[in-house]
Parts: C-alpha cells; sequence; structure tokens
C-alpha cells in the first residue's frame, strides 16, 4: 500500500480559516441582518423622492409592510425633502478642480395614526470626499454616481436605526 504524501500547503491554508473564522467570532462579527422595529407597517407620505423606491424594498425586505391607507398602518412617515449638494474642495495652482465633496441631506418626520401632532422633522446626512481629474472624466462622473448611491443606502440605513428606535404601544 502506497503512502500518500502530506500535503503541508492544503493542512496551512485549513488552519488558516479555521484561524480567522474562530477569531471573527471571539469579536463580536456578525453580519448585518434585518433592523428590528415595533411596528409592522407603514404608510408613507409626501414628495417622491430619490430615495423612495430603495427605501419601500427596505421596508419589505425587513417585514414591514407599505400600505396605502394610513388609517390602517402602525406609523406614518412623512419624506419632506432631500438635497443633493457638490462643493469644491480644492483647486490646483492652475485652477484647476482637485477634490469636491459630496452632501445628500434627507428630512424627514413620523407620527402615530391616533396622534394629531408630527415628531420634529430629523435631518440625515452623508458626506463623500472624491478627487477630479478632468482626463479621467468619464471615470470619475461613474465614481460620482457610484457614492451618491452609496450615501442614499448610508442614509436609508440611518433611517432605518432611527425608526427602530420608536417604541410602539401596539406594534
Amino acid at each position: 500500500m502506497a503512502k500518500q504524501p502530506f500535503n503541508r500547503p492544503l493542512q496551512a491554508v485549513c488552519s488558516a480559516l479555521l484561524l480567522a473564522s474562530l477569531c471573527l467570532g471571539a469579536c463580536g462579527f456578525h453580519p448585518r441582518g434585518l433592523t428590528e422595529v415595533t411596528f409592522k407597517s407603514i404608510f408613507i407620505q409626501g414628495h417622491s423622492l430619490s430615495i423612495s423606491r430603495e427605501l419601500q424594498q427596505t421596508f419589505k425586505s425587513n417585514g414591514i409592510q407599505v400600505i396605502e391607507n394610513q388609517s390602517r398602518a402602525a406609523l406614518l412617515l412623512e419624506m419632506l425633502n432631500e438635497h443633493n449638494e457638490k462643493h469644491i474642495l480644492s483647486l490646483s495652482g492652475g485652477g484647476a478642480v482637485r477634490e469636491y465633496e459630496l452632501v445628500y441631506q434627507l428630512n424627514f418626520r413620523t407620527r402615530l395614526p391616533g396622534n394629531p401632532l408630527w415628531s420634529e422633522p430629523q435631518t440625515v446626512l452623508s458626506r463623500r470626499n472624491f478627487s477630479y481629474k478632468d482626463t479621467a472624466l468619464l471615470a470619475k462622473l461613474d465614481e460620482e454616481n457610484k457614492l451618491n448611491a452609496d450615501m442614499r443606502s448610508e442614509v436609508i440605513r440611518e433611517v432605518m436605526r432611527r425608526l427602530s428606535a420608536i417604541k410602539l404601544s401596539q406594534p
């Protein structure tokens, strides 16, 4: 019977994977899951914003039903407005733009169906900086679009965190 050679590289890879999984488990890491909220239905009113469709998808993926009738909803959400801004951060010696700052801001407020008073308007803000080159115009436009999409996703996560802090007596 032939002896099989000991495969050290395979053993090293398996040991490294085992060690990495143990370290991740020990530090408290866990994948982002569903946001726990005390309500199961929401009515969204106000302006239709660029973030509206993605926000509705997030509600659905978290088990929150977006309802068309506000009297049956457990929580009312009013989308007030959003702002996209682009500021020049730095210029070259020749006056050409070298760096921009992108800002995305969302304003919203909430109320319970039986309560006539809205909460104070809440503002969620996200910022990103990016370098700019005239010679790479298409690549920089693509980078700007990706940064804007990332900022909208970050704002949605923050809205979900704030909504999860609302404690209803009857979900």
